[in-house]
C-alpha cells in the first residue's frame, strides 16, 4: 500500500495510522497528527480504490451505501499491512492509534468492528457506522474520540449517535465532540482531539 512512514522522536509513544477522506492523499492528515502529538511515529496510508479519480479505502454503491464485501476485504488487507509495516519499521503493533477523516474514519471504524486488537485507540473525524448487524469484539480497553458536525449532511448526527451506542455497547470508552459545523474538519475539533489524546495516552 502506498504510504509514508515518519519515525517520531519519542518511540515509546503511539504510532498514528493516518487515513484520509475521499479524494485525499497520504499527506492530508500529517499536520493533524503533528498538532495532536508531534513526537509520535506516523504511518500514513493512501486508499487503493479509485472513484472517478478519487482515492478511497473501499468501494461504495451509492452515497452513504457501502460495498460491504469490499469493505471487509479492504479492512483485512489494511490490518495485514499494519502487521507488515510494524515489522518493517519496528514500531509496536499493539500501540497503534488511528486518525481517520470521513472515508478514512469509516475504515478505521471497520478495523474496530472486525479486527480484535487492531487498534489501541482511534480518533474518528466525521465517521459513519461501518456495518450493521455484526457482533463487535471486546473494546473495554479502547478509548475512542469522535468529532462530529451538527450540520453534517454526509455523516449526519443520527449516524454518530448510533456509532456511539454500538461502540459503548462493546465496552469502549467514547467521547464525542460536537461542532456547529458540517462535514469539514475544523481547527477546534482537532484541538479537542489533541486534549483527549493527552488525557488518555500521556497522563
Amino acid at each position: 500500500m502506498k504510504h509514508i512512514y515518519r519515525k517520531g522522536s519519542s518511540p515509546n509513544l503511539v504510532t498514528f495510522l493516518l487515513l484520509h477522506g475521499t479524494g485525499g492523499t497520504e499527506f492530508d492528515l500529517l499536520p493533524v497528527a503533528h498538532r495532536i502529538s508531534p513526537t509520535s511515529n506516523v504511518l500514513s496510508v493512501r486508499g487503493e480504490v479509485q472513484e472517478i479519480g478519487m482515492s478511497r479505502f473501499f468501494r461504495r454503491l451509492a452515497e452513504g451505501v457501502f460495498d460491504e464485501e469490499d469493505l471487509l476485504f479492504r479492512t483485512e488487507e489494511l490490518n495485514g499491512f499494519l502487521d507488515q509495516a510494524s515489522n518493517q519499521y519496528e514500531f509496536d503493533r499493539q500501540n497503534v492509534v488511528a486518525i481517520g477523516y470521513s472515508n478514512g474514519a469509516n475504515i478505521a471504524g471497520s478495523l474496530l468492528f472486525h479486527c480484535k486488537n487492531a487498534l489501541r485507540g482511534a480518533i474518528l473525524f466525521h465517521p459513519m457506522v461501518p456495518r450493521r448487524g455484526v457482533t463487535l469484539p471486546e473494546l473495554s480497553q479502547t478509548p475512542i474520540f469522535i468529532g462530529a458536525g451538527m450540520n453534517d449532511s454526509i455523516s449526519p448526527p443520527h449516524e454518530t449517535k448510533e456509532l456511539l451506542t454500538l461502540l459503548k455497547g462493546a465496552g469502549a470508552s467514547v467521547e464525542v465532540n460536537w461542532e456547529q459545523a458540517g462535514h469539514q474538519l475544523t481547527h477546534s475539533e482537532i484541538d479537542e482531539a489533541a486534549d483527549w489524546y493527552k488525557e488518555h495516552f500521556l497522563s
